[in-house]
């Protein structure tokens, strides 16, 4: 098996992160491994935002925490809750990418996967832990939303597409097994 299908099979959702920064080299190299992301018609609808500043990812985790506690349905509050009471499980350093619809109305989060998965299996290869984070939107969606986007410099007319978490695992997990009865033959 070569080192590309080593990564992607490795590859397990980190939901709890220790203290160690990664360092700024290896987070540089993650973020253009995702700007080098194929886009529908190249249109790269997408703006990739590094934080590495502790304040301001303590803020979003509380301000999406705070929205998330707000909803009628406490299940998923009550399952954060259960994890440690943290959306963000800790990382220290968090890249949210930012999109922007394109036409047709939609097309922007097949490209928004795509450099999702890119960061996941960039940091994956360079021996740095990670989470696909969608939990991310609650922080965009209170009262504090335009003041998050205009703090993280999210150019005009892009809303939150999704975060991954960096840093470095307190706590190893397994991959996930992956289901064979997924997949479908026609031969």
């Amino acid at each position: 098996m070569n080192d590309t299908l080593k990564c992607i099979i490795n590859r397990y959702s980190c939901r709890k992160f220790g203290d160690t920064q990664v360092n700024m080299q290896d987070l540089l190299s993650i973020a253009k491994a995702g700007l080098a992301s194929p886009s529908g018609m190249n249109r790269q609808n997408w703006q990739i935002i590094m934080v590495t500043n502790q304040e301001i990812i303590k803020e979003l985790d509380e301000e999406g925490l705070k929205v998330l506690s707000e909803f009628p349905d406490k299940s998923l509050y009550d399952r954060i809750l259960k994890r440690g009471g943290k959306l963000f499980y800790g990382a220290p350093a968090l890249i949210i990418i930012a999109i922007k619809e394109t036409f047709p109305k939609g097309a922007e989060l097949i490209d928004l996967g795509i450099v999702a998965q890119t960061i996941s299996l960039a940091a994956t290869s360079l021996g740095v832990d990670n989470c696909h984070c969608g939990f991310l939107a609650f922080c965009f969606a209170g009262s504090r939303g335009n003041e998050f986007k205009e703090k993280l410099e999210f150019p005009d007319g892009y809303e939150c597409g999704m975060g991954v978490l960096l840093g470095y695992s307190a706590e190893r997990n397994m991959p996930h097994k992956p289901n064979i009865d997924k997949l479908t033959i026609i031969d």
